[in-house]
């Protein structure tokens, strides 16, 4: 479209004074997403009212409490991972023999180092993940305010490692024998692009591995100015008990296939809040201007500024969806089943039962290789503009002849078995995939 001179300038102004209020407060705490003031759309206030209404049966102890916990947000024992160095709200309570366990599903994190808090993170569709703290003694006590939403949370999961969005994250750091992080030496936020050798820095990992080798379970020594980590050491060890005492906590394992799920699971949720954040907010520029301008108001996308931005959100979330780039994981990788059959519970299968969670382990983590957080209510409620971009790119993507080649390690028989999971499972994808994927 053609813009005269006033609309240049109007545009400049607009722009100058988003960039003024940025450098006050993050994007996503401007409108639309206001994200501290907002109200989630999350389980929370659900189960908190079973808490008051006494419907939630917790037992005498804190680890009772727990189950109690995950039992309410549908959340597996068996994804319990385990964190030993001081990287969290309670890094106090944090110790190498006295670690924090993580529990996880698709869409909520549970956090606990005994003795201590209970750290509860959901993702609302719109606004991200939103974190809670509960007292045990809160709950005991004072059952209507257990849930509190904890804005310190916020120093470190609010833009600091992620920028920009309010954000769930895996870190990689060495870390001395009190679990103290050695930041001299690097620490790095990990996501399935990460080659295997730099993960799990600070993180106790159980299972097997092969030759090749990682920076779980080990302390490092800072000897003349050198830090010395003997890695050989926390290679394929198959339970915790030979690091803490473990009868506090519900598993023996900090699985090697769950910490694999976790740091796919973080990356594409952030990809997602990124989206949904800027798309957003493009969405309200794109109104007030027009309304500045006295043009009609409309949902099609009508700048250039703003038609980039939702190109690079698909473009985003389209190679997230697709594990682009994604690091090559070492032979003999090897879990405990019990996490794989709880992880898969929730799958959508196809009638030929192959799904989005059916695991390879054999170079890459997934054997069909597009991510189950496309039934995720944060894409599926994002914006209509966007969500039609990142369609037209898995379409391309999963042709049966003639595919996108930006996704060519994606082999022709993987395609199609993609192609007809989304087909037969997922509610806006049927049509788009019906024709274009037919061998």
């Amino acid at each position: 479209m053609r813009i005269n001179l006033f609309t240049v300038f109007l545009l400049a102004c607009v722009s100058a004074g988003l960039s003024a209020r940025a450098r006050d407060t993050e994007p996503y705490e401007q409108p639309p997403i206001n994200y501290s003031a907002a109200q989630p759309q999350d389980p929370v206030a659900r189960i908190q009212a079973r808490f008051v209404a006494g419907e939630v049966k917790y037992g005498s102890t804190d680890r009772d409490l727990l189950l109690a916990l995950l039992r309410e947000f549908k959340t597996p024992v068996e994804s319990q991972v385990v964190v030993f160095s001081k990287t969290s709200l309670q890094r106090h309570r944090i110790r190498p023999d006295h670690p924090r366990a993580i529990f996880f599903t698709d869409n909520c994190y549970v956090g606990w180092v005994p003795g201590g808090l209970m750290e509860v993170t959901t993702i609302d569709p719109v606004l991200g993940p939103i974190f809670y703290a509960l007292d045990p003694a809160a709950v005991r006590t004072n059952a209507p305010s257990a849930f509190v939403r904890d804005s310190d949370c916020m120093r470190c999961h609010g833009g600091t490692f992620v920028r920009g969005i309010p954000s769930v994250f895996v870190r990689s750091l060495y870390t001395d024998a009190e679990g103290e992080p050695m930041l001299r030496y690097g620490s790095e936020v990990v996501d399935f692009r990460t080659p295997f050798e730099n993960r799990w820095g600070g993180w106790y990992v159980t299972g097997k591995h092969g030759a090749t080798l990682h920076r779980g379970n080990v302390i490092a020594q800072e000897k003349k100015d050198q830090l010395v980590v003997d890695f050989k050491r926390g290679a394929n060890q198959t339970s915790l008990s030979g690091f803490f005492e473990t009868q506090d906590y519900p598993t023996n394992s900090s699985d090697i296939v769950a910490l694999l799920v976790l740091e796919h699971q973080t990356t594409m949720q952030n990809t997602l809040t990124r989206a949904s954040v800027n798309c957003r907010r493009m969405l309200e520029y794109q109104k007030n201007l027009q309304r500045d301008l006295k043009e009609p108001i409309t949902d099609d996308l009508t700048y250039d500024s703003v038609k980039s931005v939702f190109e690079s959100s698909a473009r985003e979330i389209a190679d997230d969806f697709l594990f682009h780039g994604e690091a090559e994981l070492p032979a003999g990788l090897e879990g405990v089943p019990t996490f794989q059959d709880a992880f898969q519970t929730s799958a959508r299968r196809a009638a030929d039962g192959h799904s989005l969670k059916d695991f390879s382990l054999k170079g890459h983590l997934f054997a069909n290789r597009c991510s189950y957080l496309i039934y995720s209510d944060s894409f599926l409620q994002l914006p209509a503009q966007l969500k039609r971009r990142v369609y037209d790119r898995l379409v391309r993507a999963l042709k049966a002849t003639d595919a996108d080649p930006r996704y060519a390690y994606i082999g022709g028989a993987e395609r199609a078995r993609i192609a007809k999971i989304l087909r037969e499972t997922h509610p806006e994808l049927k049509t788009a995939l019906a024709s274009s994927t037919a061998p």
